[in-house]
């Protein structure tokens, strides 16, 4: 009987701790879904299975920690497809955000209820093993957050500042219909300021959990881009993707990402993850924030699609998404942060939002449209072919695409290739060009804000715990994802 079960040949590991640089080519020898050895002239005979690596790069899978499975396809649908697509933009690990309320299962009520439905509808069906942030909505849930560290291994929890009086995709009405809270409560600072009080209660009475338990925010204040939409919209001098950005103006994050701070400050909360910073004022304020409560560690992401893409650029309104895709400019100002260290994980942000649901009756109404877009297809390739040629080390990409959140979100397996770490790896042609089509991608969504683009790096192979579920470029076999409590 063969003593390794799987042995890839011929590959250059990009670790997260290395020194820059391209390395040499080695092997890494898996069993039972564990890397067990990585050097060079790892012996084959010794070997159930061989993979041929080809000199390729061999990153950590991608630990993507910003996605919405089930926000607008129904949750078992969209853990098979769209974990389908992730893996082929290298991703073996997806951290899906989820909460109560309209959209993703459209139910109110306590999570001790809600998340063992959400746990039994996507188990069985992920491509990429995959884990939950959870929304605490309503008072009912910050008392349940030590339930759901503790049972579930849920350690990561979020806020989204700009429901305070705002829908997903724009006004709202009657805020506790839309969130389907209490009609006694409201989801305001004062929630927030009690969902963080919430979470370092948590830290203190589970200290074995502590260092992992955080909390993350999208920062948008409400009361300007109400303001501002109405604005845009009386002026109608601006159309499309543009005019979506000045209706939540980049001042919009800062504000947000400023009032986050403090309250983090206030609350005495160590853990916090700013999300999805969209351009240079974000940037700003979150780093000025950083120097005003060095007590506080701040974690700042950023995702491909602002990486990528700009409102002239995007293709079409398509590109709608929170916070907005901005300048040229902006996306410039996002890589020299990047190439300064300034920001620690990349994410997608992937929101399958099929053609029917993104457009409203007027597709040139960017105001109609649903925000979000899928995204995960083109996470390493994205960051790995822009990010050279703007000069981020391989091993940069590395620990932003894995390590970085795998140790901040509490997957103490993930984001290594090293012994004892799970197989999770993505093997990446640095030399490979091609065109983006949304029909390549394995997603539901029928469009990418990215159509035409040229990426000039490709993921060729994706292996979830040593099984091989990209290979030479298609999706393979059966679903092999599982729930990864975490802080264990």
């Amino acid at each position: 009987m063969a003593s390794i079960e799987l042995l890839i040949k011929n590959v250059r590991v990009v670790r997260p701790g290395d020194a820059d640089g391209t390395p040499p080519p080695v092997d890494i020898a898996v069993n039972d879904g564990t890397i067990v050895r990585v050097g060079p002239g790892l012996p084959e005979d010794d070997a159930a299975t061989v993979v041929d690596g080809r000199g390729l790069l061999a990153f950590p899978g991608v630990v993507d920690a910003h996605q919405h499975w089930g926000i607008y396809n129904d949750l078992a649908t969209d853990t098979r497809t769209e974990s389908r697509a992730s893996v082929q933009g290298g991703v073996t690990t997806a951290l899906t955000y989820m909460r109560t309320g309209q959209y993703y299962l459209n139910k109110g009520g306590s999570y001790k209820d809600f998340f063992p439905e959400v746990l039994s509808l996507s188990e069985g069906r992920a491509y990429t093993d995959y884990a939950f942030h959870l929304a605490p909505m309503s008072a009912q849930h910050i008392g349940e957050i030590p339930y759901l560290v503790e049972e579930h291994g849920v350690t990561s929890f979020k806020i989204f500042m700009f429901y305070g009086s705002y829908g997903l995709h724009g006004r709202s009405t009657s805020q506790s219909e839309f969130l389907m809270i209490p009609e006694n409560e409201r989801y305001d600072l004062a929630h927030f300021e009690f969902v963080m009080r919430g979470v370092q209660n948590a830290r203190e009475i589970l200290t074995e959990y502590a260092d992992h338990l955080s909390l993350s925010l999208h920062c948008e204040t409400a009361e300007i881009m109400t303001a501002y939409t109405k604005m845009v919209e009386q002026d109608g001098s601006l159309s499309g993707l543009r005019a979506y950005s000045a209706s939540r103006p980049p001042h919009s994050e800062g504000l947000a990402v400023t009032i986050a701070s403090y309250l983090a400050h206030e609350t005495g909360l160590p853990n916090i993850n700013l999300l999805h910073l969209s351009g240079e004022k974000a940037l700003s304020a979150a780093l000025t924030m950083a120097g005003a409560f060095p007590h506080v560690d701040f974690r700042r992401e950023v995702t491909i699609g602002h990486l990528l893409a700009d409102v002239d650029t995007a293709s079409g309104i398509g590109g709608k998404v929170n916070p907005p895709l901005r300048e040229r400019s902006d996306v410039d100002a996002l890589w020299r942060h990047m190439l300064a260290g300034e920001i620690d994980w990349v994410v997608s942000d992937h929101a399958c939002c099929r053609d029917e649901l993104k457009f409203g009756a007027d597709r040139g109404d960017v105001f109609l449209a649903k925000s979000g877009f899928g995204g995960a297809e083109y996470l390493l390739p994205g960051l790995v072919g822009e990010g050279v040629k703007r000069g981020l080390s391989l091993q940069a990409v590395a620990r932003m695409s894995s390590a970085n959140p795998a140790k901040r979100y509490g997957l103490l397996r993930k984001g290594d290739i090293a012994e004892g770490f799970d197989a999770d790896i993505a093997l990446v042609d640095p030399e490979a060009a091609w065109t983006v089509r949304a029909a390549d991608s394995e997603s539901t969504q029928e469009y990418t804000p990215f159509e035409g683009f040229t990426m000039t790096a490709r993921v060729t192979d994706t292996f979830v715990r040593g099984n091989r579920v990209l290979a030479d470029g298609k999706v393979v076999g059966d679903p092999v994802g599982r729930y990864q409590p975490r802080g264990r």
